[in-house]
């Protein structure tokens, strides 16, 4: 790959032109990476509800043209000046959060939340020069969280780029840049059960299921899950649910009913969501004096959280987390090991595969509500 560094490298991308159509294969130009940028090979990506939410353009300001895509794997082509971690060959994760290792977040053991590289749904240019890097016939093309990976070749900040275990499988570990590690790190990095110990689970998604995991990886004796949709609860039984809840079979609130099934609530709860009344519900559900509840969904923007004072007062903790508390370059790597010592099982969060050429398929899958993840092979 040595031999495009410098170059316009000319590659194929899915390209969004207005909301809600389904993507283009498209030839577009990839730029060379700037100062601090690296230039990455993408061989697999996976489709995350993030990037159908905001190719909907649902609730949010629209962009288009861009070339969506955050959760993914690939092989670092080129790095530009200033960029010394991270070298062409190396195998990486691009994600959609950053770490610039400079600003007080990243400087600090308690957060993750870099203020120069934090989530920007609404920046669609690269920050070196405040432009893209994509373009078609010269006309630029937004991208979309700092990755874009619905592309062969894409740019990215070096700080938003894990260099990982070099005999990692890509089609696997892909899944681990977004959704899995934000459910994983929420149980593990913040609620943090203890042996034994109860969780309920919010939400039996891709990130509730990984919330899941994180509690069984823990050793909780009772993990619950919650959701509406009873088809899920076989599924989930695959990731250490031990118990299910469906608050549509009963007429008292759900937090009610796990306190009655637990001896006065669980210890843990893990919410991932978005829906208020679900983050009411797990911070009521915790058992007072050491009850703790972690709010990982996204609510609407409007939405107001309400409780009684005395909730708290009794001793129950309520925190939120953003990517399961993870700094992308320092602690995604060791997710990746958790995989390779085989503690951590990903393959199940697979359940679609496509080619590149297909990636509309992907969309659709999502769009039924079929499965957890769908892997996109950009090479078949």
């Amino acid at each position: 790959m040595s031999s495009t560094k410098g170059q316009v490298i000319r590659c194929k991308a899915a390209v969004a032109w207005e909301a809600g159509k389904p993507l283009v294969i498209e030839e577009v130009e990839v730029a060379p990476p700037q100062e601090n940028e690296v230039r990455i090979k993408i061989l697999f990506t996976s489709l995350c509800h993030t990037d159908v939410y905001f190719w909907e353009a649902k609730g949010q300001t629209p962009m288009f043209p861009r070339i969506y895509g955050h959760e993914a794997g690939g092989i670092v082509e080129s790095v530009g000046p200033g960029v010394t971690d991270l070298a062409p060959g190396d195998k990486v994760l691009p994600v959609f959060t950053g770490e610039c290792r400079e600003c007080r977040h990243c400087k600090s053991e308690e957060s993750n939340m870099c203020d120069l590289l934090r989530i920007n749904t609404d920046r669609g240019v690269m920050l070196a020069d405040g432009k893209s890097r994509f373009t078609i016939d010269g006309n630029p093309i937004y991208h979309f969280l700092g990755t874009s990976t619905f592309s062969e070749y894409t740019v990215c900040h070096v700080g938003s780029v894990a260099k990982i275990n070099p005999d990692a499988p890509l089609d696997k570990v892909c899944v681990l840049s977004c959704g899995i590690s934000t459910g994983l790190g929420a149980t593990l990095n913040v609620a943090k059960p203890k042996k034994g110990q109860s969780v309920a689970i919010f939400g039996l998604g891709a990130v509730g299921l990984a919330a899941a995991e994180g509690a069984r990886l823990s050793g909780a004796s009772k993990i619950i899950g919650v959701d509406l949709n009873t088809s899920r609860f076989e599924q989930a039984k695959n990731f250490g649910c031990t118990d299910f809840v469906n608050p549509k079979d009963h007429d008292k609130p759900v937090q009610q009913v796990i306190a009655e099934m637990t001896g006065g609530g669980v210890d843990r709860s893990v919410e991932c969501t978005g829906s208020v009344q679900a983050m009411i519900s797990a911070f009521e559900c915790v058992h007072d004096g050491w009850g703790v509840a972690v709010l990982v969904g996204v609510p609407n923007k409007d939405d107001a959280f309400k409780t009684h004072p005395v909730n708290f007062l009794n001793e129950r903790t309520l925190k939120g987390t953003f990517f399961g508390n993870y700094k992308p370059r320092t602690d995604l790597p060791s997710v990746v090991e958790k995989y390779m010592n085989k503690e951590l099982e990903v393959e199940k969060f697979i359940t679609h595969s496509v080619p590149f050429s297909e990636i509309n398929k992907a969309f659709e899958i999502m769009l039924r509500g079929e499965g957890l993840r769908c892997i996109i092979r950009m090479e078949d």
